[in-house]
């Protein structure tokens, strides 16, 4: 099985879709069963973006990127937001693969496929939107892209991709959705530099208004040649698309209360459960909704970085995995809201869960000679990370832990931890949200019990942004992620590839080569039933490794507007769809008038 696991002959064959695992549901659909056709044009969308921006060509990985450009670009092919990994056609209209030669793949242009200026899409623009990245793109990106071989226009609309390997079910899904530039608008640009303007786009939106590090602007495209296309129908449906800066997820919500922006995606528990009592909330014209989806709950940690010596240490990581206390905090700060995560994948069929079955341990077993007797337990075992009393002093998981320690060779004086060579350690812990603090200050609390000292360092976003690029940290928080179909972003997080690639997001540093067989298996499965063992084994190895402590999540998303959005009545299964969302125009009166009388009251 491969892209073309439906076609039982072995010749090649060219379809209206790339399907990784599974068999495709709407290649024939006239549009997608999660969008309102009928669905009204006009209004706007706006929500909140934190920090600044300065740059619009997002793929160079220079600057700080702009929020909402994804809308000016459209890709050769959109992914399924029903199915885990189908896409169907956007700028081609169809691929050629070879359901036994997954070496290459030939895509074919929609002839009407063109350039916000009118200009057409050509097979050229193809093939330079991917030289140019694999040359100058970010190093994440060109990890996430490193199976290319070559990239190359056969003609006006088709263009041919070869691979390295021949068995990378992924890769031209992959490519299918990356975003294609203009070559001849970047004639005169460089494509390694920062871009104070967006680049020519083919997609549902243009660049309309820049108000420098306040807010960004786009506007639909009436002439967008793609819009009748299936899945396009009933999908960007907003006249305006603004993004509003804040320093900060609370002055952020200042605003949204305030009528600044009307979309907002709520992340911290207390907020939600108790923020939520201004006027118009109380009124019923701001709504709050809990939108759930199948798709793994992205995985929050604390990363530590093991390119440190003190980090590199397994058994010093797996005592501080004891110090965090997560019963604590959901009883005290979250208000029972979130779940403590037991996976990378939670949340998902694709979640370890119990011990290794049988199919896992034939590919686990031959590779355990690699690991360490703490890695082999851990991956053996039926995993659960600590769990304390919830009464905030946490004091058997820190014996533990101080029995950890001492057993590796640390020493206590003076009620100080001293590392092998007899210093006091300590450890500098680096966030860009103050809003963070009092969730990290509890952990850095049991971690003094343990007599290490911490220094909790809150720098602005632009030296966050730099030193996270340099891996310039001892620990940090991170949100990582998943979707239903992992693949080549698994050596983007976690490969010894990307450890020492400055810009990539293997935040922790791991280099470990059981990790790099199992990712390379998993890009590599035929199948799902493969697909989800491999994951399984990634899973456990990457928790017995503890690079990491996974921290917590929520399954579902908090979604608070005012009320003047509407959505399809069959939602997506892996995604909230916000592309499908329309204006109510009668509601959208409501909300200006409502907010027009708060503004004159205020006066």
């Amino acid at each position: 099985m491969g892209l073309a696991s439906s076609v039982a002959t072995a010749v090649p064959v060219r379809q209206n879709y790339i399907s990784a695992h599974e068999k495709p549901l709407y290649q024939n659909a006239p549009y997608m069963p999660y969008a309102n056709p009928d669905a009204p044009k006009g209004g706007v969308l706006s929500m909140s973006a934190n920090g600044t921006f300065d740059n619009f060509q997002t793929l160079n990985g220079k600057g700080t990127a702009a929020d909402g450009t994804g809308s000016l670009y459209d890709t050769l092919m959109k992914r399924s937001l029903n199915e885990a990994a189908v896409n169907y056609p956007l700028l081609a209209s169809s691929v050629t693969v070879d359901p036994e030669d997954l070496s290459y793949a030939i895509f074919h242009l929609n002839p009407k496929a063109r350039f916000s200026n009118g200009t057409p899409v050509t097979a050229a623009d193809v093939a330079f939107s991917f030289n140019a990245l694999l040359k100058d793109g970010a190093p994440g990106l060109k990890v996430y892209l490193g199976d290319i071989k070559s990239v190359k226009a056969l003609n006006t609309l088709d263009v041919r991709f070869d691979y390295k390997s021949k068995d990378n079910s992924e890769i031209t899904s992959i490519v299918s959705e990356v975003p294609i530039y203009s070559q001849k608008d970047f004639s005169k640009k460089p494509y390694d530099r920062i871009m104070a303007t967006a680049p020519l786009g083919s997609g549902p939106y243009v660049l309309d208004r820049v108000d420098a590090g306040r807010s960004i602007t786009y506007k639909r495209n009436p002439n967008y040649w793609g819009q009748n296309l299936p899945v396009n129908r009933g999908r960007n449906n907003f006249d305006t698309i603004k993004y509003v800066y804040y320093r900060n997820l609370d002055i952020a919500f200042e605003g949204f209360k305030s009528g600044q922006f009307l979309y907002q995606t709520e992340y911290k528990a207390r907020t939600w459960s108790l923020s939520y009592d201004f006027p118009a909330a109380k009124s019923g014209i701001v709504r709050k909704q809990n939108i759930v989806t199948q798709n793994p709950v992205a995985t929050q940690m604390f990363v530590f970085n093991t390119r440190r010596p003190l980090f590199a240490d397994i058994r010093f990581r797996q005592a501080l995995t004891y110090a965090y206390d997560f019963e604590w905090l959901n009883k005290a700060l979250f208000f029972g809201q979130y779940q403590r995560l037991q996976s990378f994948f939670y949340n998902s069929d694709l979640a370890a869960t119990g011990k290794p079955s049988s199919d896992e341990l034939k590919i686990l077993q031959p590779l355990l000679g690699k690991l360490s007797p703490l890695e082999q337990q851990g991956i053996l075992q039926d995993w659960r990370y600590p769990v304390s009393d919830g009464s905030g002093y946490n004091r058997k998981n820190l014996l533990i832990a101080r029995q950890i320690l001492l057993s590796a060779g640390y020493r206590y004086k003076d009620g100080n931890l001293l590392d092998k060579q007899g210093k006091p350690i300590q450890i500098d812990f680096m966030i860009s949200q103050d809003g963070l603090q009092r969730t990290i200050l509890p952990f850095i609390r049991n971690l003094k019990r343990l007599g290490v000292k911490v220094n909790l360092r809150l720098v602005d976003v632009p030296q966050y942004t730099e030193r996270m690029r340099r891996f310039d940290y001892d620990m940090t928080t991170q949100v990582i992620p998943q979707s239903n179909s992992p693949g080549n972003e698994q050596v983007q997080f976690w490969s010894s590839l990307a450890a020492d690639q400055q810009g990539n997001y293997n935040f922790a540093g791991i280099k470990n080569p059981v990790v790099d067989q199992l990712i390379d298996g998993l890009i590599k499965a035929p199948n799902r039933q493969v697909l989800q063992t491999y994951t399984h084994a990634l899973d456990r190895t990457l928790r017995a490794g503890y690079y990491v402590i996974p921290t917590y999540g929520k399954v579902g998303n908090w979604i608070a507007t005012w009320d003047m959005y509407e959505q399809p009545k069959n939602p997506a299964k892996y995604d909230i769809g916000l592309d499908y969302w329309w204006v109510n125009p009668k509601k959208a009166q409501r909300v200006n008038t409502y907010l027009s009388r708060q503004s004159k009251s205020a006066q």
